[in-house]
């Protein structure tokens, strides 16, 4: 019978980029904006008539502005946060 030696066994390491926490924080923020922007841009505004012939109009932006700082909220705080290495 013959025995085979192995060489120890070498850490997996993930890729630096994948752990950079600040890069994907920053990417997901600007993510949360964009989408904003967009639909402010291209999506429709609440609208609402009053029976007097009165007329309002709210743009849909203003509404997922109020949720997109509230997202960027927790993201930022999660993303930024400093985690002493042990």
């Amino acid at each position: 019978m013959t025995s085979i030696s192995h060489e120890p066994t070498t850490e997996v390491r993930r890729p630096t980029w994948l752990e950079a926490r600040n890069m994907w924080a920053a990417l997901a923020i600007t993510t949360i904006w964009l989408v904003v922007m967009v639909t402010s841009l291209f999506g429709p505004d609440f609208k609402s008539f009053d029976v007097s012939g009165t007329n309002t109009i709210i743009p849909s932006g203003l509404g997922i502005s109020f949720f997109a700082l509230f997202a960027t909220i927790a993201v930022a705080k999660y993303g930024f946060e400093r985690r002493v290495e042990r």
